[in-house]
């Protein structure tokens, strides 16, 4: 089976298009992109399929190199000692950003999955529906964050570095809806995440596969461990110093 996983390699124009997936899941972005099949019929090489769609063979080159850079957030980042302000335009823009972009994306993709391997995979509704509930459920959860929860914690933030007199007032007038969003709204996204992994048994490839097999499950992997952060990053890191926080300004 083939590990593609974030793997490097040279793009050529002699590569054919299926190959270049099986690769690195990533470049089948960019060829959704501009209609070009990566799939069973996917056999063409680069350069005929960019003729066939009218795409310069360059632009799509250069495409296809930039999603298969390597970027990492190195493990030496000491988050605890971030402002909490810093770390929530961190979790704002990085993993919020990538899961709204991510998430339609990825329904749209399982939807033709789906649709094309119904009859070879019985588990694949189930899946379907999984992705369908952690779209409902972190969609509207991030952005009563982006409304409700971070901008109350920035006002407390604030409040705290200034050893400003209100905040105690504000916190017990806010604190208890807020409570409940930041610590119940998680445990409902983590059961479907668990049930998609044994759906998947943890994105495991099955032998002699589908490209688009690999792409499905390229990507959901990618997008399991990308929440795993973010929700680390919250529930063991910035909700913890909201509560420090909060408790120094009532002592005030």
């Amino acid at each position: 089976m083939t590990d593609m996983f974030l793997k490097t390699f040279d793009i050529n124009n002699n590569s054919s298009v299926t190959d270049i997936v099986e690769y690195d899941y990533r470049t089948a972005d960019i060829f959704r992109k501009y209609g070009i099949s990566y799939c069973c019929g996917g056999k063409w090489s680069l350069e005929m399929a960019c003729q066939v769609v009218g795409v310069e063979l360059d632009k799509i080159r250069e495409e296809l190199e930039s999603s298969i850079r390597s970027l990492q957030v190195s493990t030496q980042l000491d988050f605890e000692k971030w402002d909490v302000v810093f770390l929530i335009d961190y979790i704002v823009n990085i993993h919020h950003g990538y899961l709204k972009k991510t998430i339609p994306e990825l329904k749209e993709l399982i939807r033709e999955f789906v649709k094309e391997h119904l009859k070879k995979f019985s588990y694949l509704p189930e899946l379907e529906r999984m992705i369908d509930l952690l779209a409902k459920k972190i969609m509207p959860s991030m952005q009563q964050e982006e409304d409700v929860i971070f901008p109350y914690i920035r006002q407390i933030a604030h409040a705290h570095k200034h050893q400003e007199p209100y905040a105690a007032l504000f916190i017990r007038t806010l604190r208890k809806p807020v409570e409940e969003i930041m610590f119940k709204g998680h445990e409902s996204v983590m059961n479907i995440i668990d049930t998609i992994r044994k759906l998947t048994k943890n994105y495991s490839i099955p032998e002699k596969t589908c490209t688009s097999h690999k792409v499905v499950f390229g990507k959901l992997k990618e997008m399991d461990n990308d929440l795993m952060q973010h929700l680390y990053l919250e529930d063991k890191i910035l909700f913890p110093q909201v509560l420090t926080i909060e408790k120094e300004l009532l002592n005030i």
